[in-house]
């Protein structure tokens, strides 16, 4: 259940962004676009924009993320591990759009798109059960542990979003990943406690 889960996510989000690619006006109507949630009720916009993606590049980062911490989320959860995922991913990807629509709701041309909300989430949701466990970045050879990498996660995306000086949609990253935590910490409790003993058990 636990590989099948996290394949099932990537095949799915893997057909929704060939189809919309091909596909302009089903691009266009399922993209992000908070004008047309606030002034037109086009509410599915906050799913089926995580299903979809700018190109082969983002959706393969993407893609390859929750490949390898998606399967340790869901045996983390347990016997309900499965379904716990699809929720955390899901309303990650809702949860973190929420921001972005109170700010641009009645910016005509913005957009956003891709499942970095619910990836993110998903990811600090691993973090927040290993967080000792090394991350390794593209083209540094040192694996970083979880922990830290995560605090200078959050801050480059706050520091980003408040600048808003590229495309990218940082406050669905920052928001994605707290939401991972709290949903992590609400569905296992226990999980806080232990994050702060492995913490406090590491060593440089």
């Amino acid at each position: 259940m636990t590989l099948n889960t996290t394949l099932g996510i990537i095949i799915v989000t893997i057909a929704a962004s060939f189809f919309a690619w091909n596909r302009r006006d089903i691009y266009k109507k399922w993209i992000f676009n908070p004008y047309q949630v606030q002034h037109h009720g086009e509410y599915w916009r906050f799913i089926t924009s995580g299903l979809i993606h700018v190109n082969y590049t983002h959706l393969f980062f993407n893609m390859f993320a929750l490949y390898f911490f998606g399967q340790n989320v869901s045996y983390r959860f347990g016997l309900r591990g499965g379904w716990l995922l699809i929720a955390l991913y899901i309303l990650g990807i809702v949860i973190s759009d929420i921001p972005t629509f109170l700010k641009h709701r009645h910016v005509p041309r913005y957009n956003s798109l891709g499942a970095s909300g619910g990836v993110a989430a998903v990811v600090f949701s691993s973090i927040m059960f290993d967080p000792l466990n090394e991350i390794f970045l593209l083209f540094i050879p040192i694996g970083i542990p979880g922990f830290i990498l995560g605090i200078l996660y959050i801050l480059y995306s706050y520091y980003q979003g408040k600048r808003m000086s590229d495309s990218i949609n940082h406050d669905a990253h920052l928001f994605g990943s707290l939401f991972g935590i709290i949903f992590t910490v609400m569905i296992r409790p226990e999980v806080l406690r232990n994050f702060f003993d492995q913490i406090l058990q590491w060593n440089l």
